[in-house]
């Protein structure tokens, strides 16, 4: 130990308890104006300095706190689109298809065929001891199994008269068994166009977006029910510190007007030992309240009550549906080899004509918006309603926001950059869905060019990337594989020409990101007087290797100036 360990000069007010001086291997700090350092000083929970130890010493009486002398600090990773669903689904069983780590690090297999889907359903039904407990489970998608899509009668083989309904991997689509539909009356009466049907005019057990899924009555509410739990809350929180994230969204909640709801979220993050920030977006899905202006007054009211640790400010609207589950709005020649008796196109989540009024209530009342299109054609409908909403009503610094933004074109991305748009690109889905875009939903030209990350960075947009869990699993190092390599899970790059730099997708996976939903001025970036919020990695990943980049390991993270190592398994 150094005598810069212990003490320091007279300059500054801190004392040596309250400052503390972390070298590390590396700091890199998404700050251009001074991107690298070798330590970073802390003091009340915010960043005093970066630099060297000894032009850090300078601040005064400091201790040196050596427990990342042999890692890389970066920004707390700053995820904008996710949900805290990621913390709840473990509650039903997982049937992925890919292999998947829950929040206690147990590690679930993939299921890789229908017949693992079925038997794993199968276990699940016989662990119930109520017969007529409903069977729920998530993570399903038929477009990795070739030719028939499971329906309802393939579940009927192992639940038998036991309801049952497993949610798709999207979140937009469901599969029920034949004793749920005729416990909900789902038959051939229904009028909702989200009800599939088989080639003798019944339905066939799938569910399409929130209005055909709501048929399923109490099995959907009680699978929506286990992410309103505290327990959900702690399990998002300690899965966003595994992954490196400081700052987690719940990007649509309808939770928050319940009260209860609300100060369960408060008593969750007012605790000292909850890991992690949380920005809850509001959202009217499901009919939460008919009035949008009521809306804008309790995100109004909210942003004016916020905490550290609990942000709010945001409203989540959602277009369209899911590309992989045929439910999103693509333009000509919309999808390339749709199941058999698709209408076409996707669904319309909420009447187009009606986009521009509600996005102007919630402009005007000085509110960000973030809408879900995964489709271009959607996302067409939003920029317009922007446009509009700015010809009524200018504003600077509106920042409203195109979730997902998978099939934008380079004209739209030039619009969004005219009309101060952000874009939040789904990168993920290169890895988890690229070798079915490109077979089976848009054909290989349009594949090419989905989460066009470089054509946003060429078009002057400002871009964060996500994971949208528990659509896919948390974490931006994998996410920023994603937008660098743009590999498939077959190993194929997809669209090469839409690779963007390590350093471009740190940038969204930080300070981008951090941008989107209004908190660049507190976190993002590791500069004076922001909060001590880092990531805290094994190797650099501006030196690896881009196809190693996922593969660095995560120490865990600190959180305003309190170090908060990961739990999960190697």
């Amino acid at each position: 130990m150094t005598a810069a360990d212990t003490a320091g000069s007279a300059v500054g007010s801190g004392t040596g308890d309250d400052t503390v001086i972390y070298p590390a291997r590396r700091v890199i700090t998404m700050n251009h104006a001074f991107p690298f350092g070798e330590a970073v000083a802390v003091r009340d929970g915010r960043v005093l300095g970066v630099g060297s130890l000894a032009e850090l010493a300078a601040w005064g009486p400091h201790r040196v706190d050596r427990s990342f002398a042999d890692l890389v600090l970066l920004p707390g990773f700053v995820e904008a689109h996710s949900h805290v669903m990621s913390g709840g689904m473990w509650a039903s069983t997982y049937v992925g298809y890919f292999d998947r780590r829950d929040p206690q690090g147990r590690l679930w297999p993939g299921c890789t065929s229908i017949d693992a889907v079925l038997e794993r359903l199968a276990s699940a039904a016989a662990a119930l001891d109520d017969p007529a407990r409903t069977l729920l489970a998530w993570g399903l998608d038929p477009i990795y199994f070739p030719g028939e899509r499971l329906v309802a009668r393939h579940l009927d083989t192992v639940t038998g008269s036991r309801p049952a309904l497993v949610l798709h991997a999207s979140g937009h689509l469901a599969t029920v068994n034949s004793a749920l539909m005729a416990q909900c009356g789902i038959d051939r009466s229904a009028t909702s166009p989200g009800v599939a049907r088989g080639g003798d005019g019944l339905p066939n057990g799938e569910l399409h977006e929130p209005a055909a899924m709501m048929l399923s009555g109490d099995a959907f509410v009680e699978m929506m029910r286990a992410n309103r739990t505290e327990q959900a809350r702690w399990h998002y929180a300690a899965e966003a510190r595994n992954a490196g994230h400081t700052l987690v969204t719940d990007l649509g909640t309808t939770q928050l007007w319940d009260p209860e709801q609300l100060r369960s979220w408060r008593s969750a993050t007012d605790s000292p030992d909850y890991p992690a920030r949380v920005m809850v977006a509001m959202s009217n899905l499901f009919g939460a309240v008919a009035d949008p202006a009521e809306l804008a007054d309790l995100c109004v009211q909210l942003r004016g009550e916020q905490t550290p640790k609990l942000r709010f400010g945001i409203v989540k609207l959602i277009l369209d549906g899911s590309i992989q589950g045929f439910t999103a709005r693509i333009s000509w020649p919309h999808y390339f080899k749709p199941p058999p008796g698709h209408i076409g196109n996707g669904l319309w989540l909420m009447p187009p004509d009606q986009m521009a009024d509600l996005l102007g209530v919630y402009h005007r009342a000085g509110l960000t918006v973030h809408c879900h299109c995964n489709g271009d054609e959607a996302a067409e409908v939003f920029i317009d309603a922007v446009e509009t909403v700015l010809e009524r009503h200018s504003r600077w610094d509106h920042r409203h926001t195109v979730q997902h933004c998978q099939l934008a074109t380079a004209a739209q991305y030039r619009r969004m950059a005219a009309l101060g748009m952000h874009a939040n690109i789904f990168a993920n889905h290169i890895y988890y869905w690229g070798d079915q875009h490109r077979d089976v939903t848009v054909g290989p030209e349009r594949a090419a060019r989905m989460n066009a990350c470089a054509t946003a960075l060429a078009s002057g947009v400002d871009f964060s990337i996500h994971s949208d869990a528990p659509i896919t699993p948390l974490g931006h190092l994998h996410t920023a594989w994603c937008a660098v390599n743009r590999v498939t899970a077959s190993g194929e790059v997809l669209g090469p020409d839409e690779r963007i730099s390590v350093a471009d997708a740190l940038h969204a996976a930080t300070i981008g990101a951090a941008a989107q939903i209004k908190l660049d001025a507190e976190i993002g970036s590791i500069e004076a007087g922001k909060l001590a919020d880092f990531a805290v990695l094994g190797d650099d990943p501006l030196s690896v290797d881009p196809m190693a980049l996922r593969d660095i390991e995560v120490w865990g993270t600190v959180l305003g100036g309190v170090l908060q190592p990961s739990t999960a398994s190697p």
